[in-house]
């Protein structure tokens, strides 16, 4: 096991069938391969933080997820709900339409406040769903987190038809600069391509296949 990669991964488990035996699966190999957090929906975050207190594994859940499209104040009262339930990293989803409309004061404020409400308490990482996005509004997108305070940006949610690429987190990398984390998202099912994507700039990797990834085999999950 490399403990470097093994850091550096976000286990991830976000579909909407999930049953508890998966959850259970995910915190004992989140526990076993010292990855960085557990990536839940947040009905999982008090389980799962009760089961990884005494642990050196994150939790971590999706705000406005997989949309963006909720409202400021759900987003804030989501990030609020889910720090008190003991999680301590963020990720969530950009206003799109509102980034692709050109009405970056929407989507900056967006961000703002869910920083805001994280504080001190937790990470705050921006998918802004590469797969829906021109080249422009990209770079856009990561000036934006950056200007509201957010410790991350992340390529995707895994649910709009694409995922991470080598080129996207290239491009985020060199918008945001060194000091900016960058996480790419979204089919990441391989050590080569996990490889790539830290390579390009990516300090963080969201995957379910966390396993497979450190074992140096190939997954079949979609996320």
């Amino acid at each position: 096991m490399d403990k470097n990669i093994a850091n550096m991964i976000d286990h991830t488990q976000l579909k909407p069938d999930t049953p508890k035996a998966k959850i259970d699966q995910i915190i004992q190999e989140a526990k076993e391969n010292h990855f960085a957090s557990v990536c839940v929906n947040p009905y999982w975050v008090s389980y799962c933080y009760q089961q990884l207190k005494d642990t050196d594994v994150k939790v971590c859940t999706v705000i406005g997820f997989p949309l963006g499209a909720t409202t400021t104040e759900t987003k804030v009262f989501e990030t609020e709900q889910a720090i008190k339930n003991g999680a301590t990293e963020v990720d969530m989803v950009i206003n799109v339409g509102a980034l692709k409309a050109g009405d970056t004061d929407t989507v900056e404020k967006d961000i703002a406040a869910v920083v805001k409400a994280a504080g001190t308490q937790a990470l705050t990482k921006v998918i802004i769903e590469t797969s829906l996005l021109n080249e422009e509004e990209k770079v856009s997108a990561c000036q934006l987190a950056k200007q509201a305070g957010a410790d991350f940006v992340k390529t995707s949610t895994g649910f709009s038809g694409g995922g991470a690429t080598v080129e996207d987190i290239a491009l985020m990398r060199k918008t945001v600069g060194p000091d900016m984390g960058v996480k790419a998202s979204g089919g990441v099912r391989d050590r080569e391509t996990t490889e790539a994507m830290i390579k390009a700039g990516a300090t963080r990797i969201g995957a379910s296949a966390g396993v497979q990834i450190i074992a140096g085999e190939t997954a079949d999950t979609d996320y």
